[in-house]
């Protein structure tokens, strides 16, 4: 049998051209970058299962997932251009939107924020009405202290007799565990589990979304450039999240491992796990719809809350604030 022979300079040729053929498909990976409005936590956790389950590998798409400094700063960058998408509350985005930002809510994962009012078992917060006579700690763009004059209206409620105690938000919660105030505004998937972990002690927990205090949370936000531009891409990033939420539904124990790996400092195990768990029971679609879905009814009832308390002063048509055609088939 005849065996070809390669030329000495040809197989040189070859051997130094083979290495970059190896990894040609990572100049093609597409950069696409995400900005979360916090620092790290549990209901993060299916960006960071997605990526370490090769489902945006598979769409072409090198994906950064970075920490942030608040939603202000990461809808600045978004409209700067340096983020493709941000990870918002989204009652911000629709705040945004109202005052003329370029932006949009492509998805919705939260339709009602997991915000709560905590209080110590032995001087407990059981109902709305028992804030009067307590002292409740807030600080600037907190949502509950930005919306309490609504929560009260709602629940009948003498805001007046409410003793708030504006705090910056590193201050906020030593002075609560200090019991220097009554009652804190706070996250019942976040913050309690990491707070119950530590002081080995049950808080009370009043969810305020179930007395009238619906906000929309975690969310999807893009440029309208963006959309116009390129909305093949961002489609086919929403559908590869979307894979993660459904994972970290299945497997939170993985989703917490894939987060605190990429989490310096992290909680305790334990802590991150009942993190994502918690938050994996706010991730709900509307019905018939698939998850990420924004319904227009919640976007109504966040609008008037947001003009009711004085944040926006005009509502637009509801197609400024959101589109689901992202999430289609």
């Amino acid at each position: 049998m005849f065996t070809p022979r390669i030329a000495p300079a040809l197989l040189f040729l070859c051997l130094l051209v083979a290495p970059l053929l190896a990894s040609s498909s990572s100049w093609a990976e597409d950069v696409f970058n995400v900005r979360f409005s916090w620092k790290l936590k549990g209901e993060y956790a299916p960006f960071y299962l997605a990526r370490d389950e090769g489902l945006f590998t598979k769409v072409g798409y090198n994906v950064h997932l970075g920490e942030g400094a608040g939603a202000e700063a990461a809808l600045g960058a978004l409209v700067q251009g340096q983020e493709d998408v941000v990870v918002i509350p989204g009652i911000y985005a629709l705040s945004a939107v109202s005052k003329g930002l370029p932006v949009k809510m492509i998805a919705l994962y939260q339709p009602k924020a997991p915000v709560a009012i905590i209080s110590f078992p032995d001087k407990p917060i059981t109902s709305p009405k028992e804030l009067e006579g307590h002292s409740l700690v807030g600080t600037v763009g907190d949502t509950t202290t930005d919306y309490l004059k609504v929560f009260c209206k709602i629940n009948a409620i003498d805001c007046d007799k409410i003793k708030l105690v504006m705090l910056n938000n590193q201050a906020r919660l030593p002075q609560f565990m200090s019991r220097q105030v009554d009652a804190l505004s706070t996250y019942w998937n976040i913050d309690v589990p990491q707070l119950e972990f530590s002081s080995k002690q049950k808080f009370v927990v009043l969810d305020v979304s179930k007395y009238g205090l619906i906000e929309p949370g975690l969310s999807i936000v893009t440029s309208d450039a963006a959309i116009q531009n390129n909305p093949e891409r961002l489609k086919n990033f929403i559908h590869a999240l979307s894979q993660g939420f459904v994972d970290s539904k299945e497997s939170p124990k993985a989703a917490a491992e894939a987060l605190s790996n990429a989490w310096q400092g992290a909680p305790d195990a334990e802590v991150v796990e009942t993190q994502v768990k918690l938050s994996n029971d706010t991730f709900v679609s509307s019905a018939g719809e698939p998850l990420g879905w924004v319904d227009d009814g919640v976007v109504t009832a966040a609008l008037a809350l947001l003009k009711d308390s004085g944040q926006i002063e005009t509502v637009k048509p509801h197609g400024s604030y959101y589109t689901n055609k992202l999430l289609s088939e």
